[in-house]
């Protein structure tokens, strides 16, 4: 069912939603957008992360390639701790709310935790107090088609309310794919009614301007009834059953429950700015753990890095600048989280330089 077509205030905000699995590859394809951002206009970014250590933000504002993000006219703003897309929305919209009064962008990107669902967050942002304020655009579901014949992620709720969202689905990450996963995807997507949805191939993370121009289309009928519960749950069991534990100075760790068959724990960690590592301790240790999903900042002797684990591939990029130094990994097992905990905090502590 297609929404019928109005125009939008003049001053209205464009806004698009880009959202996809856990390490699709969103951060990387929102970096991609921001070099290629038209000089004259300004952007904001808001980012909402699993765990309640933000590491996308950092890695958005330290790699804007100027010499700061407001030089370059990019504003990010994070919501940690959970989904952000819950029935309730109050954490979105207050932090959506207050970067918009900051930022005075021209466009505003958001990008939900890899597991949340987009439906609710959607539906907000076409409540009647948002129609003379934001204009919504393109929604951009990226997804790695080799995952489609795997069935935690085919089965996963989820996984399939962020594609039946999106007013265009991208297939990311075609450099790692065969011959079989292209035709596999598109199986997938008539398996779920979505065969009319546009499909794009990229590498990298290589979006098109142009894809973030068309009106969105989806209504919030035609997004899986599923998500609303599930959300609901996410949110009011984020704060059970914390492990917390300390490393340097500061600490977070949270446990997340989707339903009671996929449950995700992260801890995460957070390191003052004159904690410095050492790059190929780092390097090191990151490759040999094993996890869900990690992510990292470091300050380093030889600068400051973001590191991104997926699918068991370590990768690394320099950043201009970063107010500390912060990793974060999600596991499906409390066991294993408790594992990674007792293996990075003598890693960590070792890792750093002597002053």
């Amino acid at each position: 069912m297609k929404q019928s077509q109005t125009t939008s205030p003049i001053n209205s905000i464009k806004t698009n939603m880009i959202t996809g699995f856990l390490g699709v590859g969103k951060t990387t394809a929102i970096q991609h957008l921001l070099q290629h951002k038209p000089t004259n206009e300004r952007w904001a970014i808001l980012v909402n992360e699993f765990g309640e250590v933000g590491i996308d933000g950092a890695i958005h504002k330290g790699s804007t390639g100027r010499d700061n993000a407001s030089e370059a006219q990019i504003f990010v703003k994070e919501v940690p701790g959970g989904c952000m897309c819950c029935t309730s929305g109050l954490p979105m919209q207050i932090a959506l709310n207050q970067l918009i009064a900051k930022a005075k962008p021209d466009r505003l990107i958001i990008e939900p935790t890899g597991i949340g669902h987009p439906k609710e967050m959607l539906k907000s942002l076409n409540e009647p107090h948002y129609h003379d304020l934001i204009d919504l655009r393109a929604t951009l579901t990226l997804v790695d088609a080799r995952k489609v014949s795997i069935e935690r992620y085919a089965t996963h709720p989820t996984f399939q309310d962020q594609l039946s969202a999106a007013d265009h689905i991208i297939a990311a990450k075609a450099d790692q794919y065969q011959a079989h996963h292209l035709p596999e995807l598109h199986a997938y997507l008539r398996s779920l009614n979505l065969a009319d949805t546009p499909v794009s191939v990229v590498e990298h993370g290589q979006l098109q301007a142009d894809w973030l121009e068309p009106k969105h289309q989806k209504t919030s009928s035609s997004i899986s009834p599923q998500a609303t519960n599930k959300t609901l749950n996410l949110r009011a069991l984020s704060k059970q059953s914390p492990s917390p534990f300390k490393v340097g100075s500061l600490f977070t760790a949270s446990d997340f429950t989707n339903n009671a068959e996929q449950t995700f724990y992260s801890n995460g960690w957070t390191f003052p700015p004159n904690n410095v590592f050492n790059f190929y301790k780092i390097m090191d240790i990151l490759n040999h753990v094993d996890a869900e999903r990690i992510k990292a900042v470091f300050i380093t002797e030889r600068g400051i890095f973001g590191f991104n684990k997926a699918d068991a591939v370590l990768s690394c990029m320099e950043l201009d600048e970063s107010d500390d130094s912060r990793i974060e990994y999600i596991t499906q097992s409390k066991a294993e989280a408790k594992q990674l905990s007792d293996i990075l905090t003598p890693a960590l502590a070792q890792a750093q330089i002597a002053e």
